[in-house]
């Protein structure tokens, strides 16, 4: 069913690319009515307009609040053409049909980013907007709505077809794009007052999200998959490579989370299977790769690999000599990029503007939504108490907080053992703390690594004595490990009868 456009309400906030729009009214002999900084913005580009107050009788009031929520504009909007009744209420009222309503709401969203003021966030929060959205988009077999100044130009595409009408079709998906702009709208202003207040589960959470990309397929070829994000980039920039999947995605998460976890411009990751098979902070960024890699190069092979620090050519020579998936950086210099862009398959991600935030982490199973807030907490040696007879070196302490922080990103049940702020041996994901045990132990001697001064970590306590024995059998001389298990006696009992240092975390780090 073909719809002629004979009146046209527009009221936008993003006021670019009008022009070629209203020369297509024009020329459709299409009326326009039109309020405030939008009628001023139609009268500047010398286009015949009405301004709403004039077409109601009704001036705007409440400085603006009230301009567009009146009968004649949404009865309008709203009347079935072919209803007896509903043509009867307009020719009694003296209304007439508005057929076409292009608008974009208030930037709500942006003016978070830019003030604090409660008072001009409220102010921003658009009404009149979202109604007549609502409204047109609830009509749909008689009015066509636009959101969005990038449907300018297929809406001028389909008046040039169908000469000054639109199809049922074309309405059809708009009122559907419509109604997901109202929601998304509204999602945004109710997580903001929930934040506001310091509601962190309200009684029903509303999620929304921008489509970044649909991917190549999820965990397997035969899923769908694709990614959103809650705000319109994710400050991860895509600089050479192919498409991404979403298990190159979860790595990635994965990888970035662990060097974010560092200091500015220190630390190297590399990550298979959302697990991290390799870690070093050494300040020397070629030794630092180097010392990841040989944590386990066998599962490094086709894996991902995040700095957190800029590329150079010399350590993209390195990288090079690697099938990997993906590199992440805080940038590339121009010759790394000639060196690795050799590689047309592998993705280069530009991570410098990536920041984890405190967000709300979503875990999802059929219709059911777990939520948590995410492990961020940033370690110090406060948050640790020494409770073996050995105290360990400022160099040991530092390994062991450097070997827990990395244990909290391994899936548990988590093992890792480090030497010199690299890890050397990674247990994880085994239902027993034990195989972690000897997971992370065969993974040391498998690849002959220097094991001075090894230490070792767990994402929780020890439930027995046997895992720090098998650790300490296997040349750990620390270990830190989270409190309250009914053997914690135990376990500081047998540290102590083997010279072991054994430090207590005041908080546990499951990742499952």
């Amino acid at each position: 069913m073909k719809i002629k456009i004979k009146t046209a309400l527009i009221s936008v906030s993003d006021k670019k690319n009008l022009k070629p729009l209203l020369n297509v009214l024009n020329k459709n002999k299409i009326k326009i009515i039109s309020s405030g900084g939008t009628f001023k913005e139609i009268k500047k580009l010398k286009f015949k307009c009405l301004e709403v107050s004039e077409f109601t009788n009704s001036p705007e009031i409440l400085e603006g609040r009230v301009k567009t929520l009146h009968p004649k504009i949404h009865a309008g909007i709203l009347n079935k053409r072919k209803k007896k009744s509903h043509l009867k209420d307009l020719k009694d009222n003296d209304f007439e049909n508005i057929d076409l309503v292009i608008v974009n709401f208030y930037p709500f969203e942006k003016t978070l980013t830019r003030t604090k003021s409660h008072e001009k966030i409220i102010e921003n929060i658009d009404v009149g907007g979202p109604t007549m959205v609502r409204s047109a988009a609830k009509n749909y077999n008689y009015v066509t709505v636009i959101t969005s100044s990038n449907q300018y130009e297929e809406l001028i595409q389909e008046l040039k077809n169908y000469k000054g009408s639109t199809s049922l079709d074309f309405r059809e998906k708009l009122s559907r794009i419509a109604f997901a702009e109202t929601a998304y709208y509204d999602s945004v202003i109710s997580n903001y007052f929930n934040k506001k207040t310091n509601i962190i589960f309200p009684r029903k959470k509303i999620f929304h999200g921008n489509l970044l990309e649909q991917l190549r397929y999820g965990e397997n070829p035969h899923q769908l998959s694709a990614i959103y994000s809650t705000s319109s980039n994710m400050n991860l920039k895509k600089i050479h490579g192919k498409q991404l999947s979403y298990n190159n995605y979860n790595d990635i998460f994965s990888a970035i989370a662990i060097s974010k976890s560092f200091p500015n411009n220190k630390g190297t990751v590399i990550v298979k299977h959302a697990n991290p098979c390799g870690v070093s902070v050494k300040t020397n960024y070629l030794d630092s790769y180097k010392s990841a890699l040989a944590c386990d190069p066998v599962s490094a092979f086709g894996g991902v690999v995040s700095c957190n620090f800029k590329i150079s050519s010399n350590l993209a020579i390195e990288l090079n000599k690697l099938f990997l998936e993906v590199i992440i950086g805080n940038g590339f210099d121009k010759n790394a990029i000639k060196i690795l862009e050799s590689k047309k398959n592998l993705r280069l991600i530009d991570g410098t503007n990536y920041n984890k935030g405190e967000f709300l982490k979503y875990t999802s199973f059929n219709q059911n939504i777990l939520l948590q807030s995410e492990d961020l907490n940033s370690f110090a040696k406060k948050n640790f108490k020494i409770v073996s007879k050995k105290k360990p070196t400022s160099k040991q302490l530092n390994d062991l907080i450097f070997a827990f922080n990395v244990c909290r990103y391994v899936k548990s049940n988590a093992i890792v053992l480090a030497s010199n702020k690299t890890t050397v041996g990674i247990g994880s994901g085994q239902p027993s703390r034990l195989d972690s045990c000897e997971i992370a132990i065969n993974k040391m001697k498998k690849f002959n690594l220097n094991t001075n001064s090894l230490v070792a970590a767990s994402d929780a306590f020890f439930p027995f004595v046997d895992g720090i024995e098998k650790l300490v059998q296997s040349g750990v001389k620390a270990v830190i490990q989270p409190s309250g298990s009914i053997k914690d006696k135990d376990v500081i009992k047998f540290a102590n009868e083997t010279n072991t240092v054994l430090v207590f975390s005041k908080t546990r780090h499951f990742k499952h």
